[in-house]
């Protein structure tokens, strides 16, 4: 891996980590495109680092409340009196799933299902889903229901979006992706399902990115990739990153996810078509 390469990876991971488009799918393809080496799984764990900075920059309001009232919970032994504190109990819970399920199928995660034919139908089944999810919000808008808010929000669906968040572990699915789907169908904004997805991420990205970092720091720091060109990856993901936030945040406020839809089913077809065309291998 050389400067150029760790720039654009970098800019991948910032731009695709929270658009509904899957990070690691584009990671994987566009190295493929490009005739460079895989990645691997430890490296796009490591540069995650990088979009976990920009949440934590982003929402350190937020994130610094939920932690006061959490922590003051804990002391006072009423952990679920303030709403802040329950919300930091919610991220918890909300994290065991995928927590789990990384454990159980990581030999899988890291080898077999990064295929790009698994890459591409997670593009297109979990596109299919999404949309799936924007009906099901259609229909309750035109029965004037009121959406739930990150205030509003209980036990079951904080489970069911962190089981959807454990989808994410299948390269392709998108962990925006998935968590915004599972906050459009238990009833969640736009808005507030993407808002609660970046919160949910950041126990679960961090806890991988710094596992992958000890567990393959030798391999990281070979000649193959460089500690150099990992630090740049993950600052230039960190950048694109926070600006990501912001603009889905905003676009989200006005409009639905049919355009991320749209996106996912044309690439997971481009991507079939140039495997099985000899175009791209499927490795």
């Amino acid at each position: 891996m050389n400067f150029l390469q760790a720039t654009v990876l970098g800019i991948i991971q910032g731009l695709t980590e929270f658009l509904p488009i899957s990070s690691t799918a584009h990671l994987r393809i566009i190295p493929a495109l490009f005739g460079w080496s895989d990645p691997g799984a430890a490296f796009t764990a490591v540069i995650q680092i990088g979009t976990l900075v920009a949440v934590l920059l982003y929402f350190a309001k937020d994130i610094l409340v939920i932690s006061k009232a959490f922590v003051r919970g804990v002391v006072t032994l009423k952990p679920f009196e303030e709403r802040n504190s329950q919300l930091g109990w919610m991220i918890g819970v909300g994290t065991i799933p995928i927590v789990a399920c990384g454990l159980l199928f990581k030999d899988s995660i890291e080898t077999t299902l990064r295929s790009i034919y698994v890459i591409a139908a997670s593009m297109i089944v979990l596109a299919l889903v999404l949309m799936w999810a924007e009906m099901v919000t259609k229909r309750r808008a035109a029965r004037n229901e009121k959406l739930k808010t990150v205030e509003t929000l209980g036990w079951w669906d904080v489970i069911l979006v962190g089981m959807a968040q454990a989808v994410a572990l299948i390269p392709g699915s998108s962990r925006s992706g998935t968590t915004i789907t599972g906050g459009l169908f238990v009833g969640m904004n736009r808005e507030t399902a993407a808002r609660f997805s970046f919160l949910l991420s950041l126990p679960s990205v961090f806890a991988a990115g710094v596992y992958e970092m000890v567990k393959e720091r030798e391999a990281l720091m070979s000649t193959d990739v460089g500690m150099v060109n990992l630090i740049i990856a993950t600052v230039v993901s960190g950048i694109v990153g926070y600006l990501s936030i912001a603009f889905l945040l905003n676009y989200l406020r006005k409009h639905t996810t049919y355009l991320f839809i749209i996106y996912r089913l044309v690439v997971g077809v481009v991507l079939i078509g140039l495997v099985a065309g000899g175009v791209i291998p499927n490795l």
